[in-house]
């Protein structure tokens, strides 16, 4: 009689987060990250209402996919996930012979709508790998890493030739992912490290002038302090004066008078280091860590091969991206333009990872539903 209704109230409570298909806690998790993010683009956009209201409205429109994401079951994701590949390449195909934008041919005109076919391709490459893996015998044989090989050669290829040497890193890193976790032997991962550093020269010869200049300012920033250098530097500067505990909320200076560029998108980890110092950024830090560690839990508790390799993923190719744009901003990476996840000011990117984190919902909540 008393534990009776204890388990009632459990198991509604229960049943009401499952039947939205949300996960509390990964859910909150993101919560915290954007309700901090906009805190932080407050002041790096020097607090101007305009630019938090229409990044409130795109995490409106991002939460709102992840949730209507979250309703799809695995199941559904698995039968799609080669059809969503095909219309990618397909797209960005187009892109190369119809594209548009600054500066770069990443943007598709449909008329009625414009949008970056790459985003669709963070999504359906990892689908698409985890869909040809999951029926297979673990770890692959030789023939199977040929394939999954060439399916992350071609997007990678057509997106670096766009040119956006970020996003196709980005995207061949989350294939990449998936092949390590279907336990790739290790002859494998040293045969592709040894074919890449042969094949440098050559990657060197066929990149752009701006991006053999960010190469080479990237090992000596000091060479060009007022030209192609200037973004590292002035990172530089705003993170060490940050110290322990920071200048406070809005007392930053690089930001404010105008120093350190973009600091809205790409550099707004200079923004908050500066502000908050150290010991603000390990408090950013552990939110990052706390949802891939979430999502690991995730992945690792999925029912299939395809559910577990496609979280494994998506929480992995997370924390790479946390990775590139904190290592660019810090000048441990060469710049190559990957804003900080949910924390920068932008629209397209977010509704992507959203969408990510809407499958791992997906496959645990319905993971729990065919438990019962």
């Amino acid at each position: 009689m008393i534990i009776q209704p204890y388990t009632s109230a459990h198991q509604r409570k229960f049943s009401i987060a499952n039947s939205l298909h949300i996960d509390t806690t990964l859910f909150i998790g993101l919560l915290l990250l954007a309700s901090l993010g906009l805190m932080i683009l407050f002041s790096a956009s020097n607090q101007n209402p305009d630019i938090i209201i229409r990044q409130l409205t795109r995490l409106a429109v991002a939460f709102t996919v992840m949730i209507v994401v979250a309703q799809i079951s695995p199941g559904q994701l698995r039968f799609w996930a080669p059809w969503l590949f095909a219309i990618g390449i397909a797209l960005l195909v187009a892109t190369l012979v119809f594209g548009e934008g600054k500066g770069a041919d990443r943007w598709l005109n449909l008329g009625f709508v414009r949008f970056q076919p790459s985003e669709l391709v963070k999504i359906s490459l990892p689908m698409m790998l985890a869909w040809y893996l999951a029926d297979r015998a673990l770890p692959p044989k030789p023939s199977r890493v040929i394939v999954c090989g060439v399916l992350i050669v071609v997007p990678t290829l057509l997106i670096a030739k766009q040119p956006d040497l970020g996003t196709s890193l980005l995207i061949a890193s989350s294939g990449i992912f998936v092949m390590l976790l279907s336990g790739i032997r290790w002859r494998f991962v040293f045969g592709a490290i040894t074919v890449a550093v042969a094949a440098a020269p050559l990657l060197w010869i066929n990149m752009h002038a701006y991006q053999q200049r960010r190469v080479l300012t990237f090992l000596n920033p000091e060479t060009d302090k007022l030209g192609a250098g200037w973004h590292i530097v002035q990172s530089k500067i705003a993170l060490g004066s940050g110290g322990t505990y920071g200048k406070g909320w809005l007392n930053g200076t690089q930001s404010h008078l105008e120093f350190l560029p973009e600091r809205s998108t790409d550099f707004i980890f200079a923004v908050y280091g500066e502000e908050f110092g150290l010991m603000g950024i390990l408090l950013l830090l552990s939110m990052y860590l706390f949802i891939i560690a979430r999502g690991l839990y995730i992945a690792s508790r999925a029912q299939d091969t395809f559910a577990r390799l496609l979280g494994g993923s998506i929480a992995i190719t997370f924390f790479f991206n946390v990775f590139v744009n904190v290592g660019m901003v810090t000048g441990l990476l060469p710049v190559v333009g990957l804003p900080l996840p949910i924390v920068s000011y932008g629209g397209t990117s977010m509704v992507t990872l959203m969408v990510a984190f809407g499958i791992l919902m997906s496959i645990h909540t319905h993971r729990k539903l065919l438990s019962q």
